[in-house]
């Protein structure tokens, strides 16, 4: 299965969901949170400042 913390797997099978990352990781419980809080602001970041279709240009057709 997963290297993932016991109880994010747990729930993540009953989602019937993968892991968004596995890293490999084995260090401990926060150093993934360490790692993947920064990739979440990445693409929160992206999110908000992405052009909408309007903004930018794009047609319907």
């Amino acid at each position: 299965m997963f290297r993932i913390e016991a109880g994010h797997r747990r729930l993540l099978e009953a989602l019937g969901l993968p892991p968004l990352l596995d890293l490999g990781m084995r260090l401990g419980e926060g150093s993934g949170a360490c790692l993947v809080v920064n990739i979440v602001r990445s693409a929160l970041e992206c999110h908000a400042k992405m052009a909408s279709f309007a903004e930018a240009g794009v047609s319907e057709k």
